[in-house]
């Protein structure tokens, strides 16, 4: 799963940030986004992440929702599992690109 699918199924409200402007790969997008925890910064490419205030980086949605949320790997794995959407493989942009 993109690290951006993971953000809109995580967090009470996720926006892009059309201003930045990747460093390394041209698919990073840098988010802003809310949770019960508080507010993020966060840079995504693929399934990588990384909390530029935190100085935190991963891969996966697990370790993203495990981050954001502060839950351990089961509620994570049961929280992605309840809220995800299926989309096809083709679908590169991923679900909090439709968002902005």
């Amino acid at each position: 799963m993109p690290a951006c699918d993971a953000l809109e199924l995580l967090s009470a409200h996720v926006k892009s940030d059309p201003t930045y402007r990747p460093v390394k790969d041209d698919q990073s997008q840098r988010w802003h986004l809310s949770t019960d925890r508080g507010d993020f910064e966060i840079v995504t490419t693929g399934p990588k992440w990384y909390d530029t205030r935190a100085k935190r980086g991963g891969g996966g949605a697990i370790d993203l929702a495990i981050h954001l949320l502060d839950v351990p790997f089961v509620e994570a794995v049961k929280l992605l599992n309840g809220k995800a959407v299926p989309h096809g493989a083709d679908h590169p942009q991923g679900l909090a690109a439709d968002s902005r």
